[in-house]
């Protein structure tokens, strides 16, 4: 979504929120955005609501998906998950005409609201997209840049919006919502599985479907509204305004999956040779338990120092994070019965952790099986070394010169 580091605001108007007066030839549209795979956070679509007036000569684009790199602190806040995004308003056909090199498709609804519902709705935008008012604290799920069409709207007609929720479906959790939109970002999916914690696994309330802008277009599809005590449909009609081109998207070779694959016959070949020739390569237990490390530090981190969805996740069965340094003392023959127990203890541990990995009640990647098992093979073998008194340690594997 790279409307994220567009911020266009029409500053020539910021003297002039809420003077315009709509005519009767005004328009007001849901619009909804395709997903789009050139990065992860854009492959689950965009939101915004369009305004167009002829007679006004407006026709302008207002996104609740902004955000500025100089706001302060930005970097530490992101990190935090209390970065503040904000609405602005650009023109529409720059925005339409970036959205088709995109190549997503662009969906409108138009709304059955009064000239006085759809002025009110008008001055509402203006007057959020000042400066002074237009920052909210973002969260991916709660309230981002489709909820708040949602929200926007039941809160200036309050009690009389029904959405249609139709579309839920029974267990489906958020974690699942989330993941059918990451067929073509599978490093994203993994990302996403090990930084969020049980905190999205529970079912989803229909109304939690709506961060997925998809989910926002059926809803307002369905959706009727009061109005001087009659119901009607809150859409009146609907607008594919562009339908994308046929893509092949093509699947990457080094998926996680396949990646940890080829990791696990590499270091079960250079465990063979460090049984054959009584030699610990500790070169690649400090990689594979720093890494490991490192994400039992990223999770913790991310569980009990920020705001993200991240309480209670289960990832730290297998990335515990004394990993690192711990592995680094390894070697150290005064610490060898301490570590043969430390490594006995997480090498049953591994293997119960996969014979319950499809019960758990947080659903870890599935990539993550072949890591799992090079950590438990490791831990199996060191448990044995270790056991069998000192070992000449490689810490890098040598290279034979050419002959």
């Amino acid at each position: 979504m790279r409307y994220l580091l567009i911020v266009l605001i029409i500053s020539s108007f910021s003297q002039g929120f809420g003077q315009f007066k709509l005519s009767e030839q005004a328009e007001i549209a849901i619009v909804t955005l395709g997903p789009y795979q050139g990065e992860v956070w854009s492959a689950f679509g965009h939101s915004g609501f369009r305004i167009k007036d002829p007679a006004n000569r407006i026709d302008w684009f207002y996104d609740y998906g902004l955000y500025d790199f100089d706001q302060e602190n930005f970097f530490l806040n992101f990190a935090r998950g209390l970065l503040k995004y904000k609405v602005g308003v650009r023109a529409w056909e720059r925005s339409f005409r970036f959205q088709k090199s995109l190549n997503r498709y662009v969906k409108l609804q138009y709304l059955n609201l009064s000239l006085e519902e759809k002025q009110a709705l008008f001055d509402y935008l203006q007057n959020n997209v000042k400066p002074e008012n237009a920052e909210y604290l973002y969260n991916y799920v709660y309230d981002n840049c489709a909820t708040k069409l949602r929200d926007v709207c039941e809160e200036l007609y309050p009690g009389r919006i029904t959405f249609d929720l139709s579309y839920a479906e029974e267990g489906k959790t958020v974690r699942d919502l989330m993941q059918d939109y990451l067929a073509y970002q599978p490093w994203g999916d993994l990302g996403i599985d090990l930084g969020l914690g049980m905190e999205i696994d529970q079912e989803a309330d229909p109304r939690v479907y709506m961060f997925l802008p998809d989910y926002i277009h059926h809803a307002f599809a369905g959706a009727t509204i009061e109005s001087e005590g009659v119901t009607k449909p809150l859409v009146s009609k609907s607008e594919l305004a562009y339908s994308p081109k046929p893509e092949k998207l093509i699947n990457r070779l080094l998926t996680p999956l396949n990646t940890f694959i080829i990791l696990f016959f590499v270091v079960g070949l250079i465990t063979h040779r460090n049984l054959k020739f009584n030699k610990r390569s500790a070169w690649i237990d400090y990689v594979l338990f720093s890494l490991a490390g490192f994400v039992g530090w990223w999770v913790t981190f991310l569980w009990f120092g920020t705001e993200h969805l991240s309480k209670w996740n289960l990832n730290l069965l297998w990335a515990f994070p004394l990993h690192l340094p711990l592995i680094f003392f390894s070697t150290k023959e005064k610490l060898a019965r301490f570590f043969r127990r430390y490594f006995q203890i997480f090498a049953f541990g591994y293997v119960l952790l996969l014979v319950a990995w499809a019960v758990l009640p947080q659903p870890l990647h599935p990539s993550l099986v072949p890591f799992v098992l090079v950590l438990a093979l490791r831990c199996f073998y060191l448990t044995y070394a270790l056991g069998k008194g000192p070992k000449k340690v490689v810490r890098k594997e040598p290279v034979n010169p050419a002959s």
